[in-house]
């Protein structure tokens, strides 16, 4: 298999660190973007390690003119971009009307425009030779809003719809860069120790989580296989369809639970740091802290990634099934 030159951005820490580990195992040259440096150099090592090439830019990506700087370097020191992966975000576990409006708008540019800077980023490098995939990080939450995270979800929507119009632009112009989006659940990553918040417990999310290797290996589907969208997880599946069927009453519903639902039992303590403004200091690796709940495999995931396969079980139990009921049909 050919080396791939891959660039990652929310690279230090949670879906980004193991969307990292599993492009090491194919020894890809990976370029790591976010803002910790710890956490950026720990990536490294294990890329290293593992027998990839790491090269660590420490970057804002709500600072364009810095994320093409960084993608500027990346095909310089590691050669032409094949793949840009989008993972970095920000948010804000709050009622709307609690949260600061500087506060709001950074997790806007964080999670919405840091996605933007990075497609436009890897776009100028694509374009002119015609090929290369983009891949969005989304979320269930880009189709079905829930309480305490408007900044989150609103920002998540805006990707979903700037992938719809981006899209057609390309094949307008019948470029062969694909952008594909990746719909997550939950999952089990440091974000919920360092999500700002100004609610009295803990976050935590409003489902059990999945594991991040388990994103890892959609965004890695993703970046090799031309589809537009994969879902990743029932929960995914059923917040999106729940929402096209019975958006009001899941209104209602999440307005009666999903204020506790995303809290834990303990309190947030005094002196507990976010990452909103600043990452908070040190190397905090791909989990958080919900190991023990948290989903190892995700069967809806399997059949999104084996379509043919499932297909034909699907048709060979039918014509098992057919073939039964003939037989008894024929016995009376």
């Amino acid at each position: 298999m050919r080396v791939e030159t891959v660039v990652i951005t929310g690279a230090s820490a949670g879906v980004g660190r193991a969307v990292a580990r599993r492009f090491a195992r194919d020894k890809a040259r990976i370029a790591l973007i976010a803002r910790g440096r710890d956490g950026l150099e720990a990536t490294a090592r294990e890329i290293e390690a593992a027998g990839g090439v790491a090269l660590v830019l420490p970057c804002d990506v709500a600072d364009g003119a810095a994320v093409e700087a960084a993608a500027a370097r990346a095909e310089a020191e590691l050669g032409p971009i094949d793949i840009w992966i989008n993972v970095a975000f920000a948010g804000i576990l709050a009622p709307f009307t609690d949260i600061d409006p500087a506060d709001y708008a950074r997790a806007t540019d964080v999670t919405y425009m840091g996605q933007v800077h990075g497609v436009r980023a890897a776009l100028k490098h694509m374009l002119p030779r015609d090929r290369g995939h983009i891949v969005l990080t989304g979320s269930a939450l880009a189709y079905r809003g829930i309480p305490l995270q408007t900044a989150y979800c609103a920002a998540k929507h805006a990707i979903q719809g700037f992938q719809d119009s981006l899209r057609a632009e390309l094949f307008h112009a019948k470029s062969r860069v694909h952008v594909a989006m990746v719909q997550l659940p939950g999952v089990n990553t440091p974000q919920f120790d360092w999500i700002k918040t100004d609610m009295p417990r803990r976050p935590r999310p409003a489902s059990p989580p999945y594991q991040p290797e388990i994103a890892a290996e959609a965004i890695h589907y993703a970046a090799h296989h031309r589809r537009k969208q994969i879902l990743v997880g029932a929960p995914t599946v059923m917040a999106i369809w729940g929402d096209r069927l019975a958006s009001s009453l899941l209104d209602r519903y999440l307005g009666a639970t999903g204020i506790a639902g995303q809290q834990d039992k303990a309190r947030v303590v005094p002196d507990r740091q976010d990452n909103l403004w600043r990452p908070v200091p040190g190397d905090h690796g791909a989990h958080g802290r919900f190991d023990r709940e948290a989903r190892r495999h995700s069967p809806q995931l399997w059949l999104t990634t084996h379509r043919g396969v499932a297909a034909t079980a699907a048709a060979a139990l039918a014509g098992a099934g057919l073939a039964l009921l003939a037989r008894r049909r024929s016995a009376a």
